[in-house]
């Protein structure tokens, strides 16, 4: 995601926490949604606080049934996507739904899953970092793992961290010092955005 792509996440998650919206489409229904079950996430949803049941863990994987790789169609059907926006190219923007709506945010690329993100703590990473840490927090938890990045415009700065293939990608607060976003997903996808400002 680019800048002003994360600005508008950040406030699009922490006005839908606040108030319920209503969306207009095929997959029409409030942001605060109806409640998935816990178990629909398996070993990677729980409950906290607020009475809400979220993903303890968002991993290079993704979260609950939120799966890198998973089909934006599949999802849909299942009654798991809330809203969806176009993107550049083939591209879509998602929200999700139940409990978890205002949580996660999804991007589907040519109908795939390629992105999981996240301005709220929890989820965490499998190593314990999570939104609202600081970088020098983070350095603390992965060493030699991640390293401190800064976009090809020089102009943003984020904590990288590679699994393989994929990535751990933590970005910086728009108005504090700190992490105010964390997304997961293919480093093609999730990484060259970050250098190069939300290419196709």
């Amino acid at each position: 995601m680019n800048r002003p792509s994360i600005l508008l996440t950040t406030a699009a998650l922490a006005l839908g926490t606040l108030v319920p919206l209503t969306v207009a489409g095929p997959a029409a229904a409030t942001l605060a949604g109806g409640a998935a079950p816990a178990s629909a996430g398996g070993p990677l949803a729980g409950a906290t606080a607020i009475g809400h049941s979220h993903p303890q863990v968002l991993s290079v994987a993704g979260a609950g049934v939120y799966r890198i790789g998973a089909s934006l169609a599949a999802l849909t059907a299942a009654g798991r996507i809330d809203w969806t926006a176009p993107g550049c190219g083939t591209v879509v923007h998602a929200g999700v739904t139940g409990s978890w709506a205002g949580v996660l945010l999804l991007a589907f690329r040519d109908g795939r899953l390629v992105e999981v993100g996240t301005a709220t703590a929890p989820p965490q990473s499998p190593a314990g970092a999570r939104v609202g840490m600081s970088f020098a927090e983070l350095e603390a938890i992965y060493g030699p793992r991640g390293s401190l990045i800064r976009n090809d415009a020089g102009d943003a700065e984020a904590y990288l961290v590679r699994v393989g293939s994929r990535v751990e990608l933590f970005t910086g607060h728009p108005i504090r010092p700190g992490v105010g976003y964390f997304q997961v997903g293919p480093a093609n996808f999730v990484e060259r955005n970050f250098r190069q400002g939300g290419s196709c």
